[in-house]
């Protein structure tokens, strides 16, 4: 079945797209519409990406120490 657009705006989309890949309207469509889905397909949430990163953080054995203004100072000899 085809796909009729009617939007103006969807429709100068697909000719940019067209242009800078050097492909017809349609394929540009198809293109996007396939990058889409596996770029929707592929993504991975927030709290899951930051999951390594935060679990090697809190393998940092706590010291105890507070990091205040003295403690900054004696790092550039202050």
């Amino acid at each position: 079945m085809p796909l009729n657009i009617r939007s103006e705006e969807v429709n100068q989309l697909a000719e940019k797209l067209a242009s800078r890949a050097g492909v017809s309207k349609t394929e540009a469509v198809r293109l996007a519409l396939t990058n889409e889905l596996r770029r929707r397909e592929q993504h991975v949430p927030l709290a899951e990406r930051l999951r390594p990163l935060l679990d090697e953080i809190a393998a940092v054995p706590r010291t105890g120490l507070e990091a205040d203004k003295a403690f900054y100072d004696s790092l550039n000899d202050e």
